[in-house]
């Protein structure tokens, strides 16, 4: 297949882009700039500005379209930076689908990152795909986001909101940020640490991406979560056994407050959300298990 990626240098698209080409597809990425790694036959076309429409030769031919370019939402939450977080999502994904509207031959599927910030701080209720959404910065902005990206349905194209949770991976993402104090023994739980955490090895997340790519019964929102989300103590107990380190200093609420705004709401809100679509459809997770999973990505060598 040829898939077109766009935030296809983050800590997701840069680990997708690889499985894809080890599958034998064919990528065209569309970003601010071209990664250095890539392979000469990458194709790459510049998006300048997610105000505007992305250059119509990145869609050309493209049998799905893979969108996971957005702000990144772990920084003080600004004015500025909350218009940032809000319009690279959700006008960045309204102009990619008015590029796709123009397109002759347009892909089968668009699938549209989003977020299980959509469901709010909901406690220990669990969530699934059919859960409502919530009502504060995070989720407002991820119900826009993806309505923006359901418009493609309008199209033809069959769409699949993919809301990806905590993504584990060694190399990038929130658990390379949690390692130098966890491995130093100055981890510890965040609040009360009462809040679920639902989290996906990255690889497990690549996957279910490929899995939502060629599946056509796959559609709508998805929760790109593993199966058994955890407490943040529990998943502080977790990381500290598996590096065999004591995790005893935790970060009081007002702490959290006090160093990153409004942003701690994120960090100390609470997601229990179940993969219902995923299972449903027969997906395998091969890290169900947050033990396991941190496991082969702490101790058995770097990350595939």
């Amino acid at each position: 297949m040829k898939i077109t990626i766009t935030g296809a240098t983050g800590f997701i698209g840069s680990r997708l882009t690889k499985s894809l080409l080890d599958g034998g597809h064919a990528i065209h990425t569309l970003g601010r700039r071209r990664a250095p790694d890539l392979p000469e036959s990458v194709g790459f076309s510049e998006w300048k500005s997610t105000n505007e429409e992305p250059p119509a030769e990145s869609l050309v031919g493209a049998d799905a379209v893979v969108h996971l370019a957005g702000e990144p939402v772990a920084q003080r939450w600004t004015p500025e930076a909350k218009k940032r977080i809000r319009a690279s999502r959700v006008e960045g994904t309204r102009q990619l689908v008015n590029a796709l509207s123009t397109q002759s031959r347009r892909p089968a599927v668009l699938v549209s990152g989003s977020a299980i910030g959509f469901y709010g701080s909901r406690g220990d209720e669990v969530l699934t795909e059919d859960s409502e959404a919530g009502d504060d910065f995070l989720a407002r902005v991820t119900v826009a986001w993806e309505n923006a990206a359901e418009l493609a349905e309008a199209l033809g194209i069959r769409v699949v909101r993919l809301r990806t949770g905590l993504v584990l991976g060694k190399d990038g993402g929130a658990l390379a940020k949690m390692l130098p104090p966890f491995r130093f023994g100055l981890g510890g739980r965040l609040g009360s640490g009462k809040q679920w955490m639902s989290w996906i090895h990255i690889d497990d997340l690549i996957r279910l991406i490929l899995f939502s790519i060629e599946n056509p019964a796959v559609r709508g929102q998805v929760n790109g979560t593993a199966p058994n989300p955890v407490t943040n103590a529990g998943f502080t107990k977790e990381l500290a056994a598996v590096l065999h380190r004591p995790a005893i200093l935790p970060a009081p609420k007002f702490a959290l407050k006090l160093a990153l705004g409004e942003m701690a709401n994120a960090v100390l809100g609470s997601q229990r959300a179940i993969p219902k679509v995923a299972q449903s459809a027969d997906f395998e997770f091969q890290y169900p298990q947050l033990h396991g999973a941190l496991e082969r990505l702490l101790t058995e060598g770097p990350a595939r």
